[in-house]
């Protein structure tokens, strides 16, 4: 019996890219040749792929992973993976952990990857940017994978910002919340707190009020306005403590005083100490927790 033009477009789609990339000779390649791919798409066989040393995600979650598994069996793979060529037969994953995860869930035997040259560093880069253009990841892994691309691939915050599509104010706020305590940062990777909940948490200098706040939080389901609200109160209340008032300052000049304090301290991303007095002399304070915290804030500032 004939079949209609249509029945066969329908099978080639059904089949996936795999299957559409399997049907085409691969080009420059004999029939009967070995393939030894160095750039390019190819049918890589599943076992012959490494995991990626280099990935961000340390969770996958399994019910998803069987969800994409079933759209595998049914549909193909969609988008091949990226991969890099370490011997014959041998290659190391860059991107597209929970596709080859699923492939294998979903039995299959092969999977089109697309190979690239790369060395370690390269590979490093490569695989935390995808990640964290693509992936759904949490705010604590998006911080991990900032500083990994400062420290590890030599990367100033201005040129991280540029690879990853974020200005300076954004990718600082992740790396601040990895100066957050274990607890709180275990309560932004679960999901117990949003990263507007950790941000507020980080104006607060004292680790048990850190704390404090953070448990009360999670017990009482508090918004991030009440939240800021708290820091602020607990804030203010150091401060006429910690800054006794100067007598005969004038109240306007108070209030613009506070008002650049609080500018530098969102520029700098830590807290910043500005006192004045009457004759307009006064000193500024940006304390720092590190020496990769001092390199930040030099080079916001332009000297390194």
């Amino acid at each position: 019996m004939a079949v209609s033009k249509t029945n066969k477009k329908r099978g080639a789609l059904g089949k996936g890219l795999g299957a559409l990339l399997q049907d085409s000779p691969q080009k420059g390649k004999t029939e009967g040749e070995v393939s030894h791919p160095i750039a390019g798409i190819f049918e890589i066989g599943l076992e012959e792929i490494q995991v990626n040393p280099f990935q961000p995600r340390t969770h996958f979650d399994k019910t998803s992973l069987e969800e994409l598994a079933e759209s595998i069996k049914v549909q193909g793979i969609i988008q091949p993976i990226t991969v890099r060529k370490l011997a014959d037969k041998e290659y190391q994953l860059i991107s597209g952990e929970r596709r080859y995860q699923a492939s294998k869930i979903a039995g299959l035997d092969k999977i089109p990857a697309y190979v690239r040259l790369a060395n370690d560093q390269q590979m490093l880069e490569m695989a935390l940017i995808e990640n964290i253009q693509r992936e759904n990841l949490n705010a604590l892994e998006i911080a991990h994978s900032y500083q990994r691309l400062l420290s590890e691939c030599d990367l100033k915050q201005e040129q991280l910002g540029d690879r990853v599509g974020k200005n300076r104010t954004t990718v600082n706020n992740y790396l601040r919340l990895l100066k957050l305590p274990p607890d709180i940062q275990a309560g932004i990777r679960d999901q117990k707190i949003s990263m507007g909940h950790a941000r507020a948490l980080i104006n607060i200098e004292d680790v048990d009020k850190q704390l404090a706040i953070f448990k009360r939080m999670v017990t009482e389901d508090l918004s991030v306005r009440k939240v800021e609200a708290l820091v602020k109160e607990l804030s203010e209340g150091r401060e006429k403590k910690e800054m006794p008032e100067t007598p005969g300052l004038d109240p306007v000049k108070k209030y613009e005083i506070n008002k650049l304090q609080q500018k530098l301290a969102s520029h700098f991303g830590t807290k910043v100490s500005l006192k004045a007095d009457k004759k307009d002399k006064g000193e500024i304070k940006i304390p720092f927790h590190s020496t990769n915290d001092l390199n930040r804030i030099l080079e916001i500032l332009d000297l390194i």
